[in-house]
């Protein structure tokens, strides 16, 4: 579920990139599969919890699971509305190279790429460095959001394009908001600590 939800986020920008239609309604197609997903992980979670009734860090393991399962499935939206984005600009003209909205895009990618091996190697030390990562995501998604609103107050024939590239940043940002909950998640299931408000360091708000 993982590989496919990091593989749509991909496709998607790609095909924003590349002007790609075939690409985009793949990912538009593949959501879903990431929504069969989370019904199975969810059945299956929901299943260990009736017949095992674990205790302690197994208990914790499954509870961040099925959190972990929602954050993906919601990333799995995210990727295919930045999809239909992409979709609704190849019809329009093309308006600014577009440099800061992949760059966005790989910062976001590396972050749920990480939150994931964090979770699968139970490491914790990984997790919490990506907590900071998030502020980075929101400088340059605030960075692009000036600019297309500079545009939009000089050119009025920009407007649409530049409101769906809005979207599509702040799609990225909220991908970066989830991987950023899976890796709380993951420092509570090692340690026992939640940190949705406070990292451990007490550096993350």
């Amino acid at each position: 579920m993982g590989a496919l939800v990091e593989s749509s986020i991909h496709c998607s920008v790609q095909a924003l990139v590349e002007r790609d239609e075939r690409l985009a309604r793949r990912v538009i197609e593949d959501e879903p599969k990431i929504n069969q997903m989370q019904l199975d992980v969810d059945s299956r979670a929901t299943r260990l919890l009736a017949l095992n009734q674990p205790v302690a860090r197994d208990l914790r393991l499954l509870i961040m699971a099925l959190k972990i399962n929602t954050d993906l499935e919601r990333i799995g939206d995210l990727a295919s509305n930045t999809a239909k984005r992409a979709l609704a600009l190849i019809s329009l003209p093309q308006i600014k190279p577009l440099i800061d909205t992949p760059r966005l895009a790989s910062l976001v990618e590396d972050m749920l790429h990480r939150s994931l091996d964090s979770f699968v190697n139970r490491d914790a030390a990984l997790a919490e460095k990506i907590l900071t990562d998030d502020d980075e995501v929101d400088d340059l998604r605030d960075a692009i959001y000036t600019e297309l609103v500079a545009m939009m107050q000089t050119r009025p024939d920009v407007v649409e394009p530049a409101i769906n590239l809005m979207f599509v940043a702040r799609n990225l940002e909220r991908i970066a908001d989830h991987a950023t909950n899976i890796a709380e998640e993951v420092i509570f299931l090692v340690s026992g600590v939640d940190v949705r408000h406070s990292s451990p360091s007490g550096k993350h708000q």
